[in-house]
């Protein structure tokens, strides 16, 4: 899909509507099976099928170039073994997949208006499991101080506590870049965890804040300060932690450890996160970032989130596409702010997005000058957050084994159509669409008139989950799709297993199990398993079908289930 396209391997705070990244890899797949790893952090140029038609071509500065290449039966044996070589994604707290909702990039806030929020949620049935507080938890111009704003949340402590006692968890924002007004600038500029100027002098500029300094993370001392931090925040009751930022990193600098400024440009993302995770690991337990600038191993370190995009459907298409091509890099988990970030947008995008972002691996409402609580849209938007959030908290046990894959395998859970029918041509240039897990096909509408064109391989028949109406794959497919709609395909030959959901994402998957078994054709056979929400294996289902009867067998500590055929008629038997 980068056919004909220079791509520059080089981390930009460009937003997504740019060829600029937040995120560079130097990586990229061929449909034929194989993929290039170019093993250099600084600037890595690719001319894909540009300067030559018929080639890939990669440059690098300097006289020498390094670059692995794998092999493999499919493209999920070319990712499987990068990320055995580069580092496979950690595996997300159950909590994570949940509903994220955002105070947003707004000036205003304070804990009743928190509370205005979250009780707006609950009042109108809409389940809620992270609430993010944005950059002015901190004083304006202070950033980065780790300093509550007292003005607003006198005691944040017995804020979070409070907060948890209703079944939320706590994220909130950082970025590594410290304004001079902020208490302990001075502090940190004597000790010397800054990044320098080639005189000696600390590095500075006004393009976030006035005369921002940069955290050096080649400096064990500024390392540990930073991690310090964050163990203090996670005291506090913490959860998760929003790492903004990290792409603006400056080449005519110098690092404690006398690192090459110019390599250190992408690897700079690398360092701040693996602080931030090590730290919220060694005092949360069950670490979980919202990260922005990456590269190469930042997959280790997830969540990942697509960035600052317009309030549009041309940003929602683009969003899709550019999470696609960062989970073909190695990348398991992705989110992205529901309905855009940049503007407001209508009602009708908001619903659509919603609806996107809920069948995406994690979901965030979050924005720039306005809260994106639904009700600030219309009432209907409540009802289509409801409707997506308790969908969304039904798949659990099949969302979250799929997670558990992703992190033993390294294969994305959200991924690309080619990844797994790559002998299907047709699906070799589909960006409109993605497969969500093994077994669930999810098509976003990118229209007012809620028309949706959608492509299923051609491998059997596929199930609408929402509607039960059964198609034949090898086709593409045109409908029109109301707010609570979208296509939402069942592969041939798979087992969904539904939860018991209610209100947390976090809950017993194997109580109140629902196995919904689709399209099983003659002989063929079924597997799938379900985990708890710690990762651990509890379930196994495998079902066989033999002319009209499908014989079933559910193995493990379970509490209850009940088995559903939709797509076919069988006479079920348990064995």
């Amino acid at each position: 899909m980068k056919n004909g396209q220079t791509a520059e391997i080089w981390n930009n705070d460009g937003g997504t509507c740019t060829e600029q990244s937040y995120k560079s890899v130097p990586f990229f797949l061929s449909s034929r099976n194989y993929g290039v790893f170019v093993n250099h952090p600084e600037l890595v140029d690719f001319e894909v099928a540009s300067e030559n038609v018929s080639r890939t071509a990669f440059t690098v500065q300097g006289e020498k170039l390094e670059y692995f290449l794998f092999g493999g039966e499919s493209l999920s044996d070319v990712i499987e073994r990068y990320t055995a070589l580069t580092g496979r994604p950690a595996l997300p707290p159950a909590w994570s997949f949940g509903l994220w909702l955002s105070t947003s990039f707004t000036t205003n806030y304070d804990e009743a208006t928190v509370n205005s929020f979250i009780s707006g949620m609950e009042e109108r049935d809409i389940p809620l499991d992270v609430f993010h507080f944005d950059c002015f938890w901190m004083k304006e111009q202070e950033w980065c101080s780790f300093q509550w704003d007292e003005r607003m949340f006198p005691d944040p402590k017995a804020m979070i506590k409070r907060l948890k006692s209703r079944g939320l968890r706590v994220c909130v924002w950082i970025n590594p870049y410290v304004g001079q007004r902020a208490p302990i600038f001075g502090e940190l500029m004597e000790k010397g965890y800054f990044l320098r100027n080639k005189d000696g002098s600390v590095f500075q500029t006004d393009l976030w804040q006035p005369a921002m300094a940069i955290i050096d993370f080649t400096n064990e001392g500024a390392r540990k300060w930073f991690g310090d931090r964050i163990r203090e925040l996670a005291a506090m009751g913490v959860d998760a932690i929003k790492t903004d930022f990290g792409e603006r990193i400056p080449t005519d600098v110098v690092y404690a450890d006398g690192s090459d400024p110019y390599k250190m440009h992408n690897y700079y993302s690398y360092l701040y996160n693996k602080t931030v995770w090590e730290a919220l690991s060694e005092a949360e337990g069950s670490p979980c970032l919202f990260a922005r600038a990456a590269t190469v191993g930042c997959q280790k370190f997830p969540v990942h989130w697509g960035g600052d995009c317009f309030s549009d459907y041309y940003s929602m298409a683009e969003t899709l596409r550019g999470g696609l091509s960062l989970c073909m890099s190695g990348f398991g988990f992705f989110s992205h702010d529901i309905s855009g970030f940049e503007a407001t947008g209508t009602p009708d995008l908001y619903k659509r997005w919603l609806a996107f972002g809920l069948m995406s691996t994690h979901s965030r409402l979050h924005g720039s000058n306005s809260y994106r609580v639904p009700w600030a849209f219309d009432e209907e938007s409540c009802e289509v957050a409801r409707f997506f959030v308790k969908l969304k908290g039904s798949l659990m046990p099949y969302l979250y084994g799929s997670a558990v894959h992703t992190h033993k395998t390294g294969i994305p859970m959200m991924r690309a159509m080619v990844l797994d029918f790559g002998r299907d041509r047709n699906t070799h240039t589909i960006d409109t669409q993605y497969m969500l897990g093994d077994s669930l096909l999810c098509a976003p509408v990118f229209s007012e008139d809620g028309d949706c064109a959608f492509y299923l391989p051609d491998c059997g028949k596929w199930t609408d989950i929402l509607t039960g109406e059964v198609l034949d794959g090898g086709k593409w497919y045109e409908r029109r799709y109301d707010y609570f709609s979208m296509p939402l395909y069942a592969k041939p030959d798979s087992i969904i297993v539904f939860g018991n959901f209610k209100d947390c994402a976090d809950y017993d998957y194997t109580d109140g199990m629902t196995i919904k078994i689709y399209g099983i054709a003659d002989g063929h056979t079924a597997e799938t398993e379900v985990y708890d929400s710690r990762g651990r294996l509890a379930v196994t289902v495998r079902a066989q079908r033999s002319g009209n009867v499908l014989n079933v067998a559910v193995k493990g500590d379970y509490k209850s289930f009940k088995v559903e055929t939709p797509s076919q008629e069988y006479e079920v038997y348990l064995v």
